[in-house]
């Protein structure tokens, strides 16, 4: 082993070692984000409100065409996620709202504070696992499933979501057909749909 390799080896476990004697790595946002994450900020400056996040605190209106109101809170908005794996989200529903169609990257598991609402994923063998869930009620969405939400109530209904990635994502069916730029012909083969009913969606969205 040439004397290049073993400083390349002696780095890394220094590096590793430095991490492990970390409880915990508040990322600073001030600082560029790499893959892993922030870079942490200085231990001697943190304080326990970097440990309490407030964002979810109120009501919160639906403000978009499907009656929701979705607060997401990632290792940017709540620095003390940095590092550890997870993210949240706080839905808020209308009388009538839904969270449409979508996927993550992660899975993620859902538990009803207000109201009532059906929640559920497809498989890929196009098998729907559905329920009603009422307060109290907790639900898992598998990695990656299609999944949603739709209020069934009289009254809007609140769910809190955590999900096991800094950074799930979301690819919303709807949107990520007809609010972007796929050309309608293109919608209207791979969906099936009319020509008259896809330029409806787009229009929903503004793209038409």
């Amino acid at each position: 082993m040439n004397n290049l390799s073993i400083f390349i080896i002696f780095c890394v476990l220094a590096s590793l070692s430095h991490a492990i004697e970390l409880d915990f790595c508040v990322g600073d946002p001030s600082l560029p984000r790499g893959p892993q994450g922030y870079a942490c900020k200085d231990p001697d400056k943190v304080t326990t409100d970097d440990f309490v996040f407030t964002g979810f605190r109120g009501e919160k209106t639906p403000n978009n065409v499907f009656g929701n109101n979705v607060t997401s809170v990632f290792s940017d908005k709540f620095p003390a996620f940095n590092g550890l794996g997870i993210s949240m989200a706080r839905l808020d529903f209308g009388v009538g709202g839904v969270i449409p169609i979508h996927s993550h990257r992660t899975s993620e598991v859902l538990i009803l504070v207000k109201g009532s609402i059906i929640a559920g994923f497809i498989d890929t063998n196009n098998t729907a696992y559905y329920k009603i869930l009422e307060v109290g009620d907790v639900m898992v969405f598998p990695q990656a499933m299609l999944h949603f939400q739709i209020n069934v109530g009289k009254t809007p209904a609140t769910a809190f979501v955590s999900l096991n990635g800094a950074n799930p994502a979301i690819q919303l069916t709807p949107t990520t057909l007809f609010a972007g730029n796929l050309p309608a012909d293109i919608a209207q083969k791979i969906t099936l749909l009319s020509h008259k009913e896809v330029i409806r969606m787009k229009r929903i969205f503004g793209t038409a």
